[in-house]
């Protein structure tokens, strides 16, 4: 519902699928029988491929669809549209690409100068790989995968269930943040517009995702180990 509530007044996919995406990872949890989750994951998974090769099949890029569906079709042929709707897609490969493994440096990257559009913004982890390679990126992963298992941690351990749902719903939001965004940009997904977790520019987002952390530490302080 809330999801639907958020999609509905703002016209924001993004932002519901990040709400449809908390609220079934804490159900996820919250639940004592698990099966089901699978059995629908899989199920949607499943209708989501046909879709996508259906829409592969039948539409074009040219003709009169919604910018969402033009979105995954440029997402399936990026390289077709290399001028007009996956420029930026492409200009982003491209300097994942021109970074190698150890990158060009920090603070040159010259996709930056303008071949990115808005660069500080979704697609800034293509500009880490280009200015520290992939081993940069590599880090930058690694960074993630210690604030998600430091977040379990104080979830598995949080002296109430109010508490451990409230960091559950953390790692499950910069999770799917972490997710969505580098999927984007290594062109794994259609584009969301989902910025990246603490690095990505955006005074409201650090906030409170800073907030969250405040949060996160609010119960990680109540757990007693005997």
């Amino acid at each position: 519902m809330l999801a639907f509530g958020a999609y509905y007044f703002t016209d924001n996919l993004s932002t519901a699928i990040i709400i449809f995406g908390i609220t079934v990872g804490l159900i996820f949890v919250a639940h004592p029988d698990t099966k089901i989750f699978f059995v629908l994951g899989g199920g949607a998974v499943a209708v989501a491929a046909a879709v996508v090769i259906f829409l592969n099949a039948t539409v074009s890029v040219d003709s009169n669809i919604s910018f969402r569906l033009r979105r995954i079709m440029v997402w399936l042929h990026p390289e077709d549209f290399a001028d007009t709707w996956g420029y930026q897609t492409i200009q982003a490969l491209y300097a994942i690409g021109s970074g190698g493994f150890f990158g060009r440096g920090l603070g040159n990257s010259i996709q930056k100068l303008g071949s990115v559009p808005e660069a500080q913004n979704d697609m800034i982890f293509s500009i880490i790989c280009e200015e520290l390679g992939i081993f940069g990126g590599i880090i930058v992963l690694l960074l993630y995968g210690y604030l998600l298992y430091r977040l379990f941690f104080i979830a598995q351990n949080a002296p109430d269930m109010f508490g451990s749902l409230m960091v559950s719903g953390i790692f499950i939001h910069i999770a799917l943040q972490v997710i969505l965004n580098i999927g984007v940009v290594v062109n794994l997904m259609p584009n969301t517009g989902v910025t990246l977790p603490f690095i990505s520019y955006g005074g409201t987002s650090i906030v409170f995702l800073m907030a969250e952390m405040g949060l996160a530490l609010s119960v990680a302080r109540r757990i007693k180990f005997e």
